[in-house]
């Protein structure tokens, strides 16, 4: 049987044996945290000491942590609950190659275009704020290519104007410290937690309105029963740090190699994340690569995972300026565990692919 090497870990990232335990003894425990009797105040005893791990990890207060189903929620919920002051939501000014849970969060939103690398246009982003206050949001990292966006000058710009930031920090949380912002969304599923659980971080509760309405729970900022395993899981992964830089070693040595071969790497003039690849075949499509990859035994994506398994072209490297080859990308992403056996295999296996497919100085 043909072994497989996963290497997409920007989709979901396995769930850390920390994480597994933490869910389990949830699991076990029973009651529900809005209970009084004593089944219910251990329950809740186990989501606040979540909540302050997740604080901590933030670097916030407990209060500022509101559990939401993952990332997409989080970002729905600074979206449509944020308000800079009264009952008026702001304007929602968003980059172009954000991911698609910002993009279409509201229908509303004001799209501002990025340069050749994905980096946001700060005299764009001036401009749209000098027509008033919004909410700006703005990726720690995308998803698709790894840039890191240059979270100060955006933030000075925003808060200059009396707007507000909401940054989704789903990549880039736990590989880069968290930047200021009113809004930061995250996802315990990219950080070795299980799926279904994520938090928004909101520097002043005040400042968020409630969407999803229900039974006053988070504070009244998120109604329903909480997801108390998918929080314990989360907590558990948030508290276990790693040691990216010889992740970041493999992703160079791999982009080396793929590069003498034809591979593009998109973003590369930009800084990225440690982990993320976004390697182009020129004239190939996407779809294919994904597809022989995986007859291979090699798991890696075509953008984003969120698009009910499509594989299209990346609106992000369009956004980019790329013409056809926005369709023409995989994605590959690494994790700690990712072995210099598994980068050596994949490469190979690339390398053949390109050279089958007619690729110049393939080999």
């Amino acid at each position: 049987m043909k072994s497989r090497i996963y290497l997409d870990h920007a989709a979901t990232t396995p769930v850390s044996p920390a994480a597994r335990k933490a869910v389990m003894a949830a699991l076990e425990l029973g009651g529900n945290p809005s209970s009084v009797h004593a089944g219910g105040r251990a329950a809740n005893a186990l989501l606040e000491g979540a909540r302050d791990a997740v604080a901590r990890f933030a670097g916030v207060a407990a209060e500022h942590v509101v559990f939401t189903s993952g990332g997409t929620e989080a970002i729905a919920l600074a979206a449509n609950g944020a308000r800079a002051s009264g009952p008026v939501k702001p304007r929602l000014l968003v980059g172009a190659t954000e991911h698609s849970a910002v993009l279409q969060a509201r229908d509303d939103a004001k799209v501002l275009p990025v340069d050749g690398n994905g980096l946001i246009d700060l005299k764009a982003l001036a401009a749209a704020l000098a027509e008033g206050p919004a909410l700006v949001a703005v990726q720690a990292a995308n998803n698709e290519t790894g840039v890191i966006q240059p979270l100060a000058e955006v933030a000075a710009l925003v808060w200059e104007t009396g707007s507000l930031l909401l940054v989704d920090a789903v990549q880039a949380a736990g590989k880069l410290p968290l930047t200021d912002a009113d809004f930061i969304a995250l996802s315990a599923h990219k950080m070795g937690g299980p799926p279904g659980v994520g938090a928004l971080i909101v520097r002043d509760p005040e400042s968020l309105m409630a969407i999803q309405r229900g039974g006053g729970q988070e504070r009244g900022h998120r109604g329903g029963t909480p997801n108390l395993p998918g929080i314990a899981g989360f907590a558990a992964a948030v508290a276990q740090a790693h040691d990216w830089s010889p992740v970041a070693a493999r992703r160079i040595a791999l982009e080396t190699r793929l590069k003498a071969g034809g591979a593009i790497i998109h973003g590369e003039a930009a800084p990225r994340l440690p982990n993320i690849s976004s390697i182009g075949l020129p004239g190939v499509a996407a779809s294919t690569q994904v597809m022989m990859l995986d007859l291979e035994g090699y798991m890696v994506s075509a953008g984003a995972a969120c698009s009910s398994g499509k594989v299209k072209a990346s609106h992000v490297l369009a956004a980019m300026g790329l013409g056809p080859a926005a369709g023409e990308a995989i994605r590959v992403s690494l994790s700690p565990a990712t072995t210099d056996a598994e980068i050596d295999a994949f490469a190979a296996a690339w390398l053949a692919m390109a050279a089958r497919l007619g690729r110049k100085g393939a080999a």
